[in-house]
């Protein structure tokens, strides 16, 4: 950790969960594109879990694929980053809160199932490091503990 990261971690201490609500105070993604309903195991600067309850209602079924729904692999990624950047903020407190999180890598995607509705998705990411603005994690997605996606990436929070 920087030291600035290691003062927000260590100067509070984050809930072992958080909702919706919190999820949406913290990044600025709304439906269709909020990928991520709850988070859980979460350990400030470091690690958290975000849950996505796939549904058959999700917008993207309706084009992939109609007669055999799949979720875009892309999408999960997304969903890891969503996860990555809620911990973030919340590690950096509310001057952090709805700002813009950007890309920067995605590497090493590997894509290992098809995820479809019904399929619950529980997103593990930890951080590998972060300097300044820009952290990179590993992100691995299970359905009931069992690999289906993971990647490495990196992304840039504009202060």
């Amino acid at each position: 950790m920087t030291p600035a990261t290691d003062a927000a971690a260590a100067g509070h201490q984050l809930p072992q969960s958080i909702d919706i609500l919190k999820i949406m105070q913290s990044i600025p993604h709304r439906y269709p594109f909020l990928l991520i309903d709850k988070m859980v195991e979460i350990h400030a600067g470091q690690s958290a879990i975000g849950i996505k309850n796939v549904t058959v209602n999700e917008p993207f079924f309706q084009g992939h694929f109609p007669s055999h729904p799949v979720m875009p692999g892309v999408l999960i990624v997304e969903a890891m980053a969503q996860t990555a950047a809620t911990l973030v903020v919340m590690t950096l407190g509310e001057a952090f809160e709805g700002k813009l999180v950007y890309f920067m890598t995605i590497e090493n995607a590997k894509f290992r199932r098809p995820v479809g509705p019904g399929d619950q998705l529980r997103i593990h990411v930890d951080k590998e490091r972060s300097r300044a603005n820009v952290w990179k994690f590993k992100g691995v997605a299970r359905v009931d503990g069992v690999a289906v996606a993971e990647a490495t990436f990196s992304a840039m929070i504009m202060g």
